[in-house]
């Protein structure tokens, strides 16, 4: 059975809407929380791809994000050993770090609504292809000036980066497919977080485009099946058990 793993770092930011998407492929998926001292995979010779989910903390404020260098490091094992990255939002400026982005905390409320706009360089990618001309939510907190090596697929209205596809099996998405207005409201109730200033008016609009937002996670879930062919089961490492007899 296929298997991914997954980096969560709130209870509030999972899978989501992806989780479904998943299970109807039969591909199981496992969680590790950092972020209540859970330890990050030792290798990816156990799954077939990793996603990283967002975060409340800024990509450059190591002191909440204690574990920052460890997923930069996993995200080298998982390409090395020719598994898939997907990254979203707070794991879209990871990746975009790991291929040598320089990232800030500013500006630290990075969400809005916007449309998404295929570039050049996404031209004949299925996930830039399957979200072009509809309505997204992005959300991170903090930003990456890409390097030159790195083009963008989608843009927003202003023309910023909102995804990108830095190697040939990593995708970055700023926009966040996972997400459902319940997830938002599990944001706003978090002890501590800062959320957005105009927070409520983003739920508001995630409750309007509701339904689109259904459409295009199974859109982009369907372009990230075809472009990192995550159908495919990798080879994995045997599993041994001890049997001690007395």
């Amino acid at each position: 059975m296929k298997q991914f793993a997954v980096v969560q770092h709130t209870y509030s930011e999972f899978l989501g809407l992806i989780e479904s998407q998943l299970e109807k492929r039969d591909i199981g998926f496992a969680y590790f929380r950092p972020f209540v001292g859970q330890d990050l995979p030792g290798s990816a010779s156990q799954f077939d791809a990793m996603f990283v989910l967002g975060g409340q903390a800024a990509i450059d404020d190591h002191e909440n994000n204690p574990w920052h260098e460890d997923e930069l490091k996993l995200i080298r094992i998982f390409l090395d050993a020719k598994r898939p990255v997907v990254g979203l939002g707070y794991g879209a400026l990871l990746l975009a770090e790991h291929e040598g982005a320089q990232v800030s905390g500013e500006p630290f409320h990075n969400a809005y609504w916007t449309t998404a706009h295929k570039t050049e360089a996404g031209a004949r990618d299925a996930v830039a292809c399957a979200v072009d001309g509809r309505p997204v939510l992005v959300m991170a907190n903090g930003s990456a000036t890409l390097p030159a090596h790195v083009a963008p697929l989608l843009v927003d209205d202003d023309g910023r980066w909102i995804a990108i596809r830095p190697h040939p099996l990593a995708y970055g998405l700023l926009f966040r497919p996972e997400l459902k207005p319940g997830m938002i409201e599990d944001m706003i109730m978090e002890a501590k977080r800062r959320t957005p200033p105009d927070i409520g008016e983003l739920l508001g609009q995630a409750r309007l485009h509701w339904r689109d937002m259904q459409e295009t996670t199974d859109q982009v879930i369907v372009g990230l099946v075809k472009e990192l062919d995550l159908m495919a089961e990798r080879r994995k490492m045997p599993v041994f058990r001890l049997n001690v007899s007395e």
